[in-house]
């Protein structure tokens, strides 16, 4: 089984010794290259990074890799067997070709596992979290380009939990698929929405917006999917997370 694990970095750090991992410098247009291949080679959309972030990497792959599988994970976030504490154990959990051959031979898509914002659905969270803007404009996209989307759409705006991160890994045509319908919409809001003035975060709006086209293209598709752990490489500091997330709660984005 040919699988190829995008690894999106944008400097230089720890990966997996599994060769079905291949690292990628992402936003490389105009930057110092550290030994790796890069996605600003071939046909690309490197230049967009600051605001598409790990899909210029997506974007490449689908160009360029011809394989049985093909996935992404991030350089500190990975698919695990479990969760663990120490870094060493967390980095001995990453999933190996053979597990993900295990996986991948019973289904043809895995995911993270869900995400549960608990309190708010995810159309009210991204209002919370974005510029609203963003998110009007991809459901209007969808409306005009889409319309059979529209039901998985509202469904999954009213769920309040979610797939994120942008990573999964997907059989090949499914992947061609999703690519296809992902970037369509994505260049199409991308022509209606003026982020003139975003900081620098909000800035990565197609990033966010992708987050939760995933989940509407997999209900739409009704495809088989596999939830799995995903591990963070680096400690995360939970009380300012929390607190942030409150902040915009209560208090509005900004």
């Amino acid at each position: 089984m040919n699988i190829k694990m995008i690894v999106a970095l944008h400097k230089p750090y720890w990966l997996p010794k599994d060769d079905c991992y291949f690292p990628l410098q992402v936003g490389a247009y105009n930057k110092e290259s550290f030994g790796i291949k890069r996605d600003d080679e071939g046909e690309n959309i490197s230049e967009k990074n600051p605001n598409f972030c790990e899909l210029t990497a997506l974007y490449w792959a689908w160009k360029h890799i011809d394989a049985d599988f093909i996935g992404l994970c991030h350089y500190r976030r990975y698919f695990t067997r479990r969760e663990r504490f120490r870094l060493e154990k967390r980095k001995e959990a990453v999933l190996s070709k053979a597990e993900l051959e295990k996986l991948l031979s019973k289904h043809p898509v895995v995911i993270p596992k869900k995400r549960h914002h608990f309190i708010e659905t995810n159309k009210n969270h991204y209002y919370h979290a974005h510029h609203r803007e963003g998110l009007d404009a991809l459901e209007a996209v969808l409306e005009e380009k889409y319309p059979e989307y529209i039901a998985s759409y509202n469904k999954v705006m009213e769920r309040t939990w979610a797939h994120l991160f942008n990573m999964f890994i997907m059989r090949k045509d499914y992947f061609n698929r999703y690519m296809t319908f992902l970037f369509d919409v994505l260049f199409e809001v991308e022509k209606r929405v003026d982020i003139t003035g975003y900081s620098v975060y909000e800035a990565r709006i197609f990033g966010f917006l992708a987050e939760r086209l995933l989940d509407v293209w997999l209900d739409a598709e009704n495809i088989d999917y596999k939830e799995q752990n995903v591990t963070f490489l680096e400690r995360q500091n939970w009380l300012k997370k929390g607190a942030n997330f409150l902040i915009r709660k209560f208090r509005g984005r900004g």
